[in-house]
């Protein structure tokens, strides 16, 4: 009998912010990264996404370039020892929405799949601490002396993220008429589309744009909207109420 699944993105659909975000500031509170580098590089955007005026995907954009070109030549394991502070002080920084998902799904005995563009070293630790079946992130690599390289393949486009749900659902001869995909960006359009039962949460314009103009996903995905303390379902259809 085929597996039933639940597949969830983890940045801003699970947790409730940036896990590559978090890492990062932990980072510079570490002393890894020189603090400069978050007021020359980073800063200036970031403050524009704070106040509304840029976009979010830019600002992740941009410190993920920098993210990268900061780890180059580091130890992974001293890496990884400050990841596991990340998800200590801030794993539980969760939707609650989402939370309640991932236990129902391990009372119904689904395979549960995290999908994430984060460092596979962060995902893996959040994929732990939510005892699920199995997991993909952003691989960066390293050299023999296990020191990171500065190259990447990363996992948080449409494409990519196909892929390994591709190899998901062969190696776990998973149901796809019957299981679940919960996700946020247009990243995970694709995970969305081609799974019975997709759910998006808290979707960005983007993706809500793309769910509106397909005319089979509008009909069966599930918008859902947390904000504060009250959860909202709404119809794909939803006026937008800015320009």
């Amino acid at each position: 009998m085929k597996a039933k699944a639940a597949f969830f993105d983890i940045d801003g659909t699970i947790f409730r912010n940036s896990l590559m975000i978090e890492h990062f500031q932990k980072l510079i509170a570490f002393e890894v990264i020189d603090p400069e580098v978050w007021n020359t590089k980073v800063k200036k955007v970031y403050l524009e996404w704070e106040k509304r005026y840029g976009d979010f995907e830019e600002y992740l954009e941009i410190l993920a370039g920098v993210y990268l070109y900061e780890l180059k030549g580091f130890d992974k394991s001293y890496i990884e020892y400050i990841a596991d502070h990340v998800i200590k002080s801030n794993g539980d920084m969760v939707y609650k929405y989402s939370r309640n998902q991932i236990e129902y799904h391990k009372k119904q005995n689904h395979k549960i799949f995290f999908i994430s563009g984060s460092p596979d070293f962060l995902v893996s630790r959040m994929a732990e601490k939510y005892e699920v079946t199995d997991y993909r992130g952003s691989i960066y690599k390293v050299d023999s002396q296990n020191k990171f390289t500065g190259e990447i393949v990363k996992m948080w486009d449409s494409e990519s993220k196909q892929r390994e749900l591709n190899n998901l659902i062969k190696e776990y001869d998973v149901d796809l008429e019957n299981s679940y995909a919960y996700g946020d960006t247009t990243g995970d359009f694709s995970m969305l589309k081609i799974i019975g039962n997709p759910v998006a949460i808290n979707p960005n314009r983007d993706l809500l744009i793309s769910i509106r103009e397909d005319e089979e996903l509008s009909k069966k995905t599930t918008i859902i909207v947390e904000r504060k303390n009250v959860i909202y379902k709404l119809d794909p259809n939803v006026e937008f109420l800015n320009t």
